[in-house]
């Protein structure tokens, strides 16, 4: 494994020698922005690492927005005023509507062509065509992958073996999971079962994943609402448990997580990029566990892939060059090993998973491992046409009346059927 400061070598001293690969060109600056400005953690460096071996690129960050809702909306205001940044880590979900949006008026490349100039061991090397179809909206391969994660369970191993289960061996299904919710629920002392946070999740990424769990779909090859039948109903009747049984509070996401972290909740669903936050923040209180998504379909469940694709935005010919280099470099196995180090995402890179990357952290800490051993459930999130921002906030708002009691399963399931179906036509 080279390291960052070798290569950055070779760039300088062939600079100083005058050599083609040093040979001085004119300065590209490209503006990039992302959500979440705690992310800072990696872009930061990845950008510095990258810089070092490329001075003649010089990346400056945008402040970072909120979440990639707001990100979304942001970059729907700025392409009516051309204030567009060069790159953009576009959420999974919201990447058809922002893809087709901006294609309109030319503001967004198609990469596909920037791959194909690529050799193609290189391509088989570092990327799965798997999570590179996740960047393609009507055929065009628009992003590529940065962050990749699905919903995983963290648990806190002491509170399940005071209930009577196996810290070793957790349930796979939702109906087993949930009567362990229920047991460590009724344990004394001041704790809650499980946490699953769907009625305050910014996205729908914890209501998908109830469905597609199940095998089913949230829309169907026209555009219908495919959820309105047996997997809509089971997904409402599994929220209603977590209330019952699991003694779920219905609270901000934000409460939730700092109770698991001081030890007060058994199960909790969220990203693995909390993985070093929960690593760090339970340390000294409780031992803690990773596992996988509970699937009650075994054979054709899986989880929504949630996370960020890069996608380039300029219109200058010099800038979507530089840019195309940045995005190799940061979807990289070095780069993505920092982010998975850094945070715990799914590394987007197949290289980053060998002996000279994360292989050895993987076997030292097995609970980052966990989002990779979910890699092969990995199913598409969002894709419908509409407006997504728009949409989530209305089923939001019905899971969440549903959730505290003010709506039987029927009428949440058909309003939810009704405004979805309303919003995609």
């Amino acid at each position: 494994m080279r390291s960052w400061t070798s290569l950055a070598s070779v760039a300088v001293i062939a600079g100083m020698l005058g050599l083609p690969g040093g040979a001085a060109r004119a300065e590209v600056t490209l503006e990039v922005l992302y959500a979440f400005p705690s992310f800072a953690r990696f872009h930061e460096p990845i950008a510095q690492k990258f810089q070092e071996q490329h001075p003649d690129i010089k990346i400056e960050f945008r402040a970072p927005v909120p979440d990639y809702d707001e990100g979304h909306q942001l970059m729907l205001r700025q392409a009516i005023t051309n204030q567009l940044p060069d790159i953009y880590y576009s959420g999974f979900h919201l990447l058809r509507e922002l893809a087709e949006t901006l294609e309109k008026r030319d503001q967004i490349i198609d990469l596909g062509p920037l791959f194909e100039a690529e050799p193609a061991e290189w391509r088989a090397e570092n990327y799965s065509e798997t999570l590179l179809a996740l960047g393609k909206v009507n055929g065009k391969q628009y992003g590529v992958p940065f962050n990749a994660s699905s919903p995983i369970m963290y648990y806190n191993r002491d509170l399940v073996k005071a209930a009577g289960g196996d810290p070793d061996n957790m349930p796979s299904t939702w109906d087993e999971l949930l009567d362990l919710a229920k047991r460590i629920n009724d344990l004394e002392g001041d704790v809650t079962g499980i946490s699953y946070d769907v009625q305050g999740w910014p996205d729908p990424w914890l209501w998908e994943a109830m469905i597609l769990q199940q095998g089913g779909r949230m829309v169907d090859e026209n555009n219908k609402v495919a959820f309105g039948g047996e997997e809509g109903m089971r997904a409402l009747q599994i929220f209603r448990r977590l209330v019952d049984d699991g003694g779920m509070m219905l609270i901000e996401r934000e409460q939730s997580r700092q109770l698991f972290q001081a030890g007060k909740i058994g199960m909790y669903f969220d990203s693995p990029a909390l993985m070093r936050q929960m690593t760090d923040m339970s340390e000294g209180k409780f031992a803690l566990g990773s596992t996988t998504f509970p699937l009650d379909n075994k054979e054709e469940g899986g989880v929504p892939t949630g996370g960020n694709l890069a996608v380039i935005l300029s219109q200058d010919e010099a800038e979507q060059k530089a840019a195309w280099e940045f995005i190799k470099f940061a979807t990289g196995p070095e780069a993505q090993t920092l982010v998975v180090e850094l945070s715990g995402y799914m590394p987007t890179n197949k290289g980053a998973l060998g002996p000279d990357y994360l292989g050895p952290f993987y076997e030292a800490n097995p609970n980052f491992k966990t989002i990779a051993e979910q890699m092969d459930r990995s199913r598409p999130f969002g894709g419908h046409r509409g407006n997504a921002v728009r949409l989530w906030r209305a089923q939001r708002d019905i899971i969440n009346n549903y959730m505290r009691g003010n709506l039987t399963p029927e009428d949440a399931l058909q309003q939810l059927v009704t405004e979805t179906q309303a919003v995609i036509d």
